[in-house]
């Protein structure tokens, strides 16, 4: 068995765009939609190996619409862009909560480089 934390309370906030997420160790955390979109774990956004992924734009407004759990370890989002290759495993959701911040500014700047404002 893994020690990775497993939710114990998932909610979508359509309304904010918020998917907020509670883990059995005490972690919560509110993930904004456009966040798990664009870090998406899919290959279409992550490309098939190291450094091939697809900056994804234009994707402020993006909801999801629905979420469904694959077995007793990951959550498949489906997005109101028709995006929903991605599984999430709950280490993976995990590590977006701790490293929010971090991933998110990471993110703006490659939109920024890109030559993309983004409009959040």
């Amino acid at each position: 068995m893994s020690d990775t934390p497993k939710p114990t309370e998932i909610n979508l906030h359509q309304q904010s765009r918020v998917l907020e997420i509670a883990f059995d160790d005490g972690g919560h955390f509110n993930l904004p939609c456009e966040f798990l979109r664009v870090y998406s774990p899919s290959a279409e956004v992550q490309g098939h190996g190291p450094g091939q992924g697809v900056l994804q734009v234009g994707k402020e407004d993006v909801n999801i619409e629905k979420i469904e759990q694959v077995g007793n370890y990951a959550l498949q989002f489906y997005f109101d862009d028709n995006h929903n290759t991605g599984i999430y495993s709950y280490e993976t959701l995990y590590k977006f909560g701790k490293n929010y911040d971090e991933l998110w500014q990471d993110y703006l700047q490659r939109l920024k480089e890109a030559g993309h404002e983004h409009k959040g």
